[in-house]
């Protein structure tokens, strides 16, 4: 008999002990396999799980909250930024009230899911503003293009791999994954051609094969042609000896579809047109023309070559106005837009600080609008326009260029100029100009949105702080946003130096927020450091409020602007206050 001290044998070790006497025994004619799991680790298991079902859904953002989130980013598209974020908000806080009441209504009769059709032309932002809604609501998003799938059972992508993508961006969360989005692009390629004979699995056996997802299914992630779903099953059956069919329901996952649907408005026009009488049928006006899909009904995207069936799931429908010069002229001011931003970092990759003029940017906007490509063609314009520059100057030991029309009008004198040194301080006033410009016009902008940026930053934006996200906007090749958020760690920084001075002289200083916000400025302007900035305030300060401290007893010290710019004069001020007999009074 074993002794009580010696320990059982792991699951583990037992495995092991009877897999060896089996194969000494018989060969590897016979394999052992285990169902023993460990109960620790199926708890952790189920604990992780549950931890993170619990975090599935906690949303309760309003339809108008989210249009403001929107308009920072996006201009103009007011109808369809309405009803994406009024339909959308709603979405998730039904799942939301329905979760709270324990799916009191979950399984109500003919629940109609608001699956949402965007119709518009390319580069009126269509993508941009769902990948934005789904990064402020934080779910899980997946995006896919319809031409790339085809009917189940056909060679090509299956459209449920769309529903196992989004579990993959919800690590594996399924509770979570069910309250994703789905974004389906170029959904107007998969209308049936008209005239066509035979079998159209890629179009009409597509439509078909939503038409469950987009209403409610369970889809299975264990497919036969996905290797890592099967070893997955595979070794969940090894630890639990049971085989576990995991699935998805799609009943509250929120499918987006867009399209740009060329000659759509021409079948929509033509059904106006029938019904008008005498000279007013061919009475159309341009602005008419424009917004011809506002009069949009189903029967049109049936003439279309959509199913009936497949438009009934898509209840809500949001369409997009084209954008003219004067639209991309606001993308390319708005503080937030990439393209612009995106240009500033390709420069500052070889340490060179570019600015555009005001005229720069319409001369660039009317260059894209030639495209006839929406917010796209201004990509195409600005590396156009700036290639040559993006060429040479690396080369040319530039550190700054201020962008005008007659630059990228005469590219190769602009450069000669460039290159002559006599040219630099005019380049350098040029260049100190435009960014001066840019910080008034982003504080300008900060002003107006002051208080919803308050609210979402827990940072009062009070004109000195504007000043320094100005700054740090123009100067770090930040976003809004980002330069909002460097703002506040450098003042909760700048706020930690409090704490170390306690710990270094047992006397508690107070930075006010006007000297708070002359360190933060001398970090983001000057280039100076948290560690320089502490060493000379533990120089300037720390002896003098020693001497005081000894004398008086006195442990708070509060430290102004006045008293940064001039530390000795403070101290000596302080001296007198504090050191005369029967004086207590607060600096």
């Amino acid at each position: 008999m074993k002794s009580s001290n010696e320990k059982f044998p792991t699951p583990e070790q037992l495995e092991r002990e009877i897999g060896s006497f089996l194969t000494k025994r018989f060969g590897d004619r016979v394999k052992f396999v285990s169902p023993v799991v460990m109960a620790s680790e199926v708890e952790s298991e189920d604990v992780r799980r549950d931890d993170r079902s619990d975090d599935a859904i906690d949303f309760d953002l309003k339809p108008e909250a989210l249009i403001a989130y929107l308009d920072q980013y996006i201009i103009q598209q007011d109808r369809a930024k309405a009803i994406l974020a009024t339909k959308i908000c709603t979405h998730f806080n039904r799942i939301r009230l329905e979760r709270q009441n324990h799916g009191q209504w979950g399984d109500m009769v003919g629940r109609i899911k608001n699956n949402v059709l965007m119709i518009g032309s390319t580069g009126v932002g269509k993508t941009y503003m769902i990948r934005l809604i789904a990064k402020k609501l934080g779910v899980p998003f997946v995006k896919g293009d319809a031409t790339k799938f085809s009917e189940t059972g056909y060679v090509g992508g299956d459209v449920e791999d769309l529903v196992r993508d989004l579990v993959r961006e919800a690590d594996d969360d399924i509770p979570r994954a069910e309250c994703g989005i789905i974004y389906i692009d170029e959904i107007d390629k998969i209308a049936s051609s008209r005239n066509f004979l035979g079998a159209d699995v890629s179009r009409t056996g597509v439509q078909r094969a939503l038409l469950k997802p987009l209403e409610e299914t369970e889809v299975e992630l264990k497919v036969p042609h996905d290797p890592i779903s099967m070893m997955q099953e595979i070794e969940h059956f090894r630890k639990t000896g049971n085989r576990d069919r995991r699935t998805v329901n799609t009943r509250n996952i929120l499918f987006i579809v867009s399209g740009a649907f060329n000659g759509l408005s021409d079948i929509v026009k033509k059904r106006l047109n029938r019904n008008r009488i005498g000279f007013s049928a061919a009475m159309t006006t341009a602005d008419e023309d424009a917004r011809i899909l506002e009069h949009l009904q189903s029967e049109d995207l049936v003439h279309y070559g959509f199913e009936s069936e497949f438009i009934g799931r898509l209840p809500v429908r949001a369409v997009f106005d084209p954008l003219d010069d004067q639209d991309l002229y606001e993308i390319l001011k708005n503080p937030n837009n990439p393209v612009i931003l995106g240009k500033r970092l390709d420069f500052a990759a070889y340490g060179i600080d570019i600015r555009f003029d005001d005229a720069t940017l319409r001369h660039l906007a009317q260059q894209a609008a030639l495209e006839n490509t929406g917010a796209r063609g201004l990509v195409s314009a600005v590396e156009a326009a700036l290639l040559p520059f993006e060429t040479h100057l690396p080369s040319m030991g530039v550190t700054c260029f201020a962008v005008t029309p007659e630059a990228l009008k005469q590219p190769d004198q602009r450069l000669a100029a460039l290159a002559d040194p006599s040219q630099a301080e005019t380049e350098s006033v040029r260049h100190r100009t435009l960014m001066a410009r840019e910080e008034e016009a982003l504080g300008d902008y900060l002003t107006e949105h002051r208080q919803r940026f308050d609210l979402k930053y827990g940072m009062v934006l009070t004109p000195g702080r504007i000043r320094l996200v100005a700054a740090c906007y123009v100067r770090q090749c930040l976003d809004v946003a980002g330069a909002i958020t460097r703002v506040k760690t450098l003042c909760d920084d700048v706020k930690q130096m409090e704490m170390a001075f306690l710990k270094s002289s047992d006397i508690n200083i107070v930075l006010e927020q006007e000297a708070v916000d002359a360190i933060v400025e001398s970090l983001i302007v000057e280039g100076r450091t948290i560690a320089d900035v502490q060493r000379a305030l533990f120089d300037d300060f720390e002896l003098g409020l020693k001497l005081i401290h000894e004398k008086t007893g006195r442990q708070r010290f509060f430290i102004s602007r006045s008293a940064l710019a001039a530390p000795e004069t403070y101290i000596s001020e302080m001296i007198r206050t504090f050191m005369q007999p029967k004086h207590d009074a607060a600096p």
